[in-house]
């Protein structure tokens, strides 16, 4: 067994339960200063695009109030540089050994032992990052959408309330079908 697979070894917040909340503009406005901050410290990193992304990106959309980046860089030539530069400013790195999601650098930012930002770093050309951005701004047009969503995420946040990663993969169909049918 390694330390991945030994959950006592795990921090607080590697399984914190879900909870669903009703939007708040807050969203927004803790978005826009993780962007900012993020712009700042990856600078050296020559970032391509940064943006809001995730549930918390959609106004009026329920959500985990964990705000989602994603920034798209060049390659990932330099990423042990920028693990140890967001390290020191709150960012926990899940190595992708725990992640299985070897397409993006994942960070976590904690504060008071609870997630408060994800960061996912793509590299240019991932098919992910215009997936991600087809599915948010599809969302944000419309409100049938956001209101099958929210449903789908509270019944799913009772059903895996404990499971992170059981939640997301249950999500999966539903962002799948708006991809295919309206993008």
């Amino acid at each position: 067994m390694n330390e991945h697979e030994d959950r006592s070894k795990w921090p607080v917040w590697a399984e914190e339960t879900i909870v669903i909340e009703e939007p708040t503009p807050e969203w927004q406005i803790k978005g826009e200063e993780e962007k900012k901050q993020l712009l700042s410290l990856l600078d050296p990193f020559e970032i391509i695009d940064i943006e809001h992304i995730g549930s918390t990106s959609i106004p009026s959309l329920q959500a985990k109030p964990i705000i989602d980046i994603m920034t798209k860089v060049k390659d990932f030539s330099r990423s042990d540089e920028m693990v140890a530069v967001l390290s020191e400013h709150d960012w926990n790195y899940v190595p992708p050994s725990l992640d299985q999601r070897e397409w993006r650098k994942y960070f976590v930012k904690v504060h008071n032992n609870k997630r408060v930002a994800h960061l996912h770093i793509v590299q240019e050309g991932s098919e992910r990052w215009d997936e991600h951005l087809q599915f948010r701004n599809t969302l944000r047009n419309n409100p049938k959408l956001v209101a099958e969503y929210a449903t789908l995420k509270k019944r799913l946040a009772h059903e895996f309330a404990g499971d992170r990663e059981a939640y997301t993969e249950a999500k999966s169909e539903f962002i799948q079908k708006v991809l295919k049918r309206y993008v």
